[in-house]
């Protein structure tokens, strides 16, 4: 089996999607946030602590994660991935479409790259 794209929740991130990716596929490697102890880890030291773990980031912020996504990148670092998910999004279809990304995809094409979902 090929390698399985890892997930990072950021803080504010909605957490029944979480819970139903997970009762969906329990082999889904999804750590939060809140998970790990790290509430109030400012948006940029979040990017480098997902870097630093392998783990694309999921998030709901739409209005300033890109910005900062974007200056990460101009700062010459590396992110295995930012998906972005409007908090309007049914949790149905919030759940597919990360199952679909861990399903159907392999980390290396979600390097350095930012997606709003669904696609």
């Amino acid at each position: 089996m090929s390698e399985q794209v890892r997930f990072l929740a950021d803080e504010d991130f909605n957490d029944w999607i979480v819970k139903g990716l997970l009762r969906r596929e329990p082999f889904i490697d999804f750590e939060t946030v809140p998970g790990l102890g790290l509430r109030g880890t400012p948006d940029p030291a979040l990017l480098a602590f997902a870097t630093e773990q392998g783990r694309v980031l999921v998030s709901h912020d739409v209005s300033t994660m890109p910005a900062h996504f974007a200056a990460f990148l101009a700062s010459g670092q590396h992110s295995p991935g930012l998906l972005l998910i409007r908090q309007t999004l049914p949790i149905a279809q919030a759940i597919e479409a990360l199952y679909l990304v861990w399903e159907a995809s392999s980390p290396n094409e979600w390097l350095d790259q930012i997606e709003y979902l669904p696609f």
